[in-house]
């Protein structure tokens, strides 16, 4: 699927790749924006600086493969720990497949390079870990959740997630413990202690214990829920859409089949409804939540059961990656078929333009190509993919200045520009074609290129 559907074209990317750049060439992470006219000086805590140091190693080895080569393995690894929880749950070698790829194919929409991919890992293993718990009382597995914790943070920033899991944990041992006949074996004590590790953990980061002062103005803020499209509710417009609400429905069919009380369950799955439902790009909380209730309530035939001999391991290995190297091969996914794809979509030629002819800012620029311009041409944009920095009104603004609503020109970001990029079909770009004091200095299917005649440098 990552194959078939590589992408390089996300919006967002290109601003973790510029923000990469800076922490390389600084040794250290940045505390205040330095990449934006508009919000400059402004406190930032960048919680995906350990990501945005992955992918721009890998882009600066692979070029573009590299992107696509850490969306495949993440999946691959994603894949494998879906399977390894279920694997635990459910004996029914049949249904664990099912359960398994159902899960992945889910969430196919979210499998491109962003940090959220580390998320949904680590959300899958502290459920994998937490579940076993309660079953076997073993809690040897615990004392990896601090090692968990403590890279989460500096890779994205719902780690919060986690904790949730580990917090209704320990509520059901100290409720198992005051005599209620709840399905746990774990004692209050380890959760407590895990709990409380785990906390410590999310501190070893650059920002420390203020990482939480992010997410309580990440958590408070009204955020574009309304205006950011993969922040929209589930559309129900696609298989995996559909896919998700099954696990909702199953998991709620299978705790009302369960015929006695099971609070961690119920809680854990209206937590994860709730914040899927909301934004469909956290549909990973119910399906992991879902996914792991379901494979613990069907019944499994034992006989279905299937073990692979350890023999067999290197072969099941190598079978592997030679379907992974042919896919690679068949889908022609290379440098030259993903640089092509992303000038389709982006503003490369533009780009290469403004570079040859050296024109200079101030840049205006719209919402979705500000990453991309901001790694490009080094040139502090306007606005980017970082809408929580910015506010809802400086969304607002950029969105009705850019369909050329009453008093587009009033916007005071446009007014101080020196050159206008964006895409070739939009209102403004249809209106500054019109305007006196603006000069169409390019122009392709893809993007136009204002500047301001009278700040035209001549040309070399």
């Amino acid at each position: 699927m990552c194959l078939h559907a590589a992408c390089v074209t996300d919006w967002d990317l290109w601003w973790h790749l510029r923000t990469g750049d800076w922490i390389l060439a600084h040794g250290t992470v940045p505390r205040a924006d330095s990449f934006s006219r508009a919000i400059a000086g402004k406190p930032w805590a960048d919680y995906t600086w350990l990501f945005e140091l992955l992918v721009d190693k890998l882009f600066l080895r692979f070029g573009l493969m590299g992107l696509v080569l850490y969306t495949v393995g993440m999946v691959l690894t994603i894949s494998c720990a879906l399977f390894h929880l279920v694997r635990r749950l459910q004996s029914d070698f049949t249904l664990v497949v099912l359960l398994s790829f159902a899960a992945s194919f889910s969430m196919q929409h979210l499998y491109m390079p962003r940090p959220w991919l580390f998320t949904i890992l680590f959300f899958v293993l502290v459920v994998d870990i937490v579940m076993q718990a309660r079953r076997t009382g073993k809690i040897r597995e615990l004392f990896w959740l601090p090692v968990i914790f403590a890279i989460w943070p500096n890779v994205h920033i719902q780690f919060v997630a986690g904790l949730v899991v580990l917090a209704l944990a320990l509520v059901e041992a100290i409720l198992a413990r005051r005599g209620i006949d709840l399905p746990t074996c774990v004692a209050p004590g380890w959760m407590l202690g895990a709990l409380t590790a785990s906390l410590l953990a999310t501190c070893a980061n650059p920002y420390g214990w203020h990482i939480y002062r992010t997410v309580y103005e990440l958590a408070t803020a009204p955020g574009g829920m309304d205006k950011i499209t993969e922040l929209f509710a589930i559309p129900f417009r696609s298989l995996p859409d559909w896919c998700v609400l099954l696990f909702a429905m199953g998991a709620t069919a299978a705790l009302g089949k369960a015929g006695r009380l099971l609070p961690f369950e119920t809680a854990l799955l209206t937590f994860a409804a709730y914040f899927s439902f909301r934004s469909q790009r956290d549909v990973w909380v119910l399906v992991v939540v879902a996914v792991a209730i379901v494979a613990s309530s069907l019944p499994g035939r034992e006989r279905a059961r299937i073990r692979v001999p350890r023999s067999a391991a290197p072969l099941v290995l190598l079978a592997s990656l030679l379907m992974l190297v042919g896919g690679f091969r068949v889908l022609h996914a290379d440098n030259r078929v993903l640089a092509h794809l992303l000038e389709q979509q982006m503003p490369v030629k533009a780009v290469e333009a403004v570079k040859e002819r050296g024109y200079a800012g101030p840049l205006y620029n719209d919402y979705n190509w500000g990453g991309y311009l901001m790694w490009s041409l080094r040139m502090p944009v306007n606005i980017d993919g970082r809408g929580s920095l910015y506010g809802d009104q400086a969304i607002d603004t950029s969105s009705s200045t850019w369909g050329a609503g009453p008093d587009w020109d009033s916007d005071p970001q446009l007014r101080s520009a020196n050159m206008v990029i964006g895409p070739a079909m939009m209102p403004l770009s249809q209106v500054l074609r019109m305007e006196s004091n603006w000069q169409l200095a390019y122009e392709d299917k893809v993007a136009a290129v204002f500047i301001r005649k009278a700040r035209v440098p001549a040309r070399k």
